[in-house]
C-alpha cells in the first residue's frame, strides 16, 4: 500500500482530494447561513435562563474543528516542505508565498476567535456564580455586552476581526486551485496565460497608484475644512478622499461630491476641473490603455501557451516525483511507521547514554560516522539538485534569449518585403532604360551602316 501511495500519480489524486474536501468544509461552514442567520440575543436566553448571547455564537463548531486539524495539516506539510527545500528556494516559489498568507490569516482568525471565545467565558462564568436566571438582571457593564445584539458590538471585537480574516483566508484558499489547473488540457494554457498578463498588471499599477494619490490628496486638501458644509463627506477625510475616487472608476460617485453649500464658487469651480480631469485621466485613458495592454499581451502569450502550458504541467508532474509528502492533509499529522522508528532509534540511543556512558559513547561514536556518510550523501545529493536546477533555468533563459533574437516579427517582415518590391521596381526601371539605349544604338548603327 505505502509502494502504491508513493507513485506520483496517487499522490496527486490523494492530495487533490483532501484539498477539494478542504473547500467544502469552507463550504458547509457557511451553509446554516445561507438563508441569514437567525440567531436573537433573546433566544439564548429562551433556551437557558442563565446563558450569554456570546455563548451560542462564539464556541468552536465541530465543522470549524474539522477545517482546524486540515488548516495544521497543512501548517505542517509546509514545515516539512521548508525544511527538505531550504528557506531560498522554498521563498523563490510563488504558490508558497500564497500558501504561506493563507495560513497566517487562517491562524490569526483561529486565534482572535479563541480571545473571544476566552472573554465570553469568563464573563459566563461570572454569571453562573451569582444568578441563575438573567431575563430581568441589570448585569455588570462588563458582562452585559456579551449579551448585547451584533449590532451594538465594539469595532475591535475579536470576533468581528476572526470573521474579517476567516473571509480574506476563504477567498486565497480558492484561488489556490489555479496550483492544480495545469494538468488540465483545457484550463491550463488559460491559466498560463492570464498568469502572465498579472505581470502587466502590476507595471500598470505603479502609474495607476501614482496619479490616484496625486488626485487623493489634492482634493483632501481642497475640501477637508469643508466637513459638514457640503451636500455629502466625500473629500472631507482622507478615508472619504479615497472611496469617492475608487468608485468613480467605476462610475458610482455622484458629481455633486464637489458642490459646497456655503457658495464658495472658486473652491467648487477647482472641484469640478481636478473631478473631470481624474475622470478623463483614470477612466478614459489610464482604463483603456490597460484593456489594450492586457489584449496584446494575451495575444502574444497565446501564441506560445501550449509551450508554457507543457512546461507548467511538467514542472508540476515533477513535485509528485520528489521523495516525501506522501499522506495528504491531514493525515500527515498521523505518525508514519518510519518516524515511530526514528523516535525509538532517538529514544534508545538516549537510555543508552544515560545508563551505559561508555558503551554509548563508543557506540554513538560508529553512529556518528554512519550519520556522517548518509550525511556527505545527502549533502552530495542536494547539491547535485541545486546545480541541475541552475542548468535548467540557464538552459531555458539561453533558449527564450535565442528565440527573440532569432524571431522575425511582423513589422521586420513588412520591411523586408517593401524593400524587394522597391528593388524588383529599380530593377524594372534599370532594364527598361537599358532597352532605351539599345534601341538608340543599334538604330545609330544602323543609320552607319547604310550610310
Amino acid at each position: 500500500m505505502g509502494k502504491i501511495m508513493r507513485g506520483p500519480f496517487p499522490k496527486f489524486v490523494a492530495h487533490g482530494s483532501s484539498f477539494t474536501i478542504f473547500l467544502g468544509l469552507l463550504v458547509f461552514n457557511a451553509a446554516d447561513r445561507f438563508d441569514g442567520s437567525k440567531l436573537l440575543p433573546n433566544m439564548t436566553v429562551q433556551d437557558h435562563p442563565a446563558q450569554l448571547f456570546r455563548m451560542k455564537t462564539t464556541p468552536f463548531t465541530w465543522m470549524e474543528m474539522l477545517i482546524i486539524f486540515w488548516v495544521i495539516g497543512m501548517i505542517w506539510a509546509e514545515c516539512k516542505e521548508i525544511w527538505c527545500q531550504g528557506p531560498r528556494e522554498y521563498l523563490l516559489e510563488p504558490w508558497n508565498m500564497l500558501d504561506f498568507g493563507m495560513l497566517a490569516i487562517f491562524i490569526a482568525s483561529f486565534v482572535a476567535k479563541l480571545m473571544a471565545y476566552w472573554h465570553a467565558s469568563t464573563a459566563q462564568i461570572y454569571v453562573d456564580k451569582h444568578y441563575t436566571d438573567i431575563t430581568n438582571v441589570t448585569l455588570p457593564q462588563e458582562v452585559e455586552y456579551f449579551r448585547l445584539a451584533r449590532l451594538f458590538w465594539l469595532p475591535s471585537d475579536p470576533q468581528l476581526v476572526s470573521e474579517g480574516l476567516y473571509a480574506i483566508a476563504v477567498v486565497l484558499s480558492f484561488s489556490r486551485i489555479a496550483y492544480i489547473l495545469p494538468a488540465n488540457e483545457s484550463f491550463g494554457p488559460l491559466q498560463i496565460s492570464l498568469g502572465r498578463t498579472v505581470k502587466d498588471i502590476f507595471k500598470f499599477m505603479v502609474i495607476f497608484i501614482l496619479v490616484f494619490l496625486a488626485f487623493m490628496i489634492g482634493m483632501f486638501n481642497l475640501y477637508s475644512f469643508y466637513l459638514g458644509a457640503k451636500q455629502n463627506d466625500a473629500f472631507t477625510t482622507i478615508e472619504e478622499s479615497f472611496k469617492t475616487l475608487f468608485w468613480a472608476i467605476f462610475g458610482l460617485s455622484e458629481v455633486k461630491s464637489v458642490v459646497v453649500n456655503n457658495g464658495h464658487k472658486f473652491i467648487e469651480n477647482t472641484g469640478y476641473v481636478l473631478y473631470g480631469v481624474y475622470n478623463v485621466t483614470m477612466v478614459i485613458v489610464l482604463l483603456n490603455m490597460l484593456i489594450a495592454m492586457i489584449n496584446s499581451s494575451f495575444q502574444e502569450i497565446e501564441d506560445d501557451s501550449d509551450v508554457e502550458w507543457k512546461f507548467a504541467r511538467a514542472k508540476l508532474w515533477f513535485s509528485y516525483f520528489e521523495e516525501g509528502r506522501t499522506l495528504p492533509v491531514p493525515f500527515n499529522l498521523v505518525p508514519s511507521p518510519k518516524s515511530v522508528l526514528g523516535l525509538g532509534l532517538g529514544l534508545k540511543s538516549l537510555l543508552l547514554k544515560l545508563f551505559h556512558k561508555h558503551k554509548a559513547i563508543m557506540k554513538n561514536e560508529a553512529e556518528l560516522s554512519e550519520l556522517g556518510v548518509n550525511k556527505s550523501n545527502k549533502m552530495t545529493s542536494h547539491r547535485y539538485q541545486k546545480i541541475m536546477k541552475r542548468l535548467i533555468k540557464r538552459y531555458i533563459i539561453k533558449a527564450q534569449m535565442d528565440k527573440e533574437f532569432d524571431e522575425v516579427n511582423e513589422g521586420e517582415l513588412k520591411e523586408i518585403k517593401q524593400d524587394i518590391s522597391s528593388l524588383r521596381y529599380e530593377l524594372l526601371e534599370e532594364k527598361s532604360h537599358n532597352m532605351e539605349r539599345m534601341a538608340e544604338l543599334i538604330s545609330k548603327l544602323e543609320k552607319r551602316v547604310c550610310a
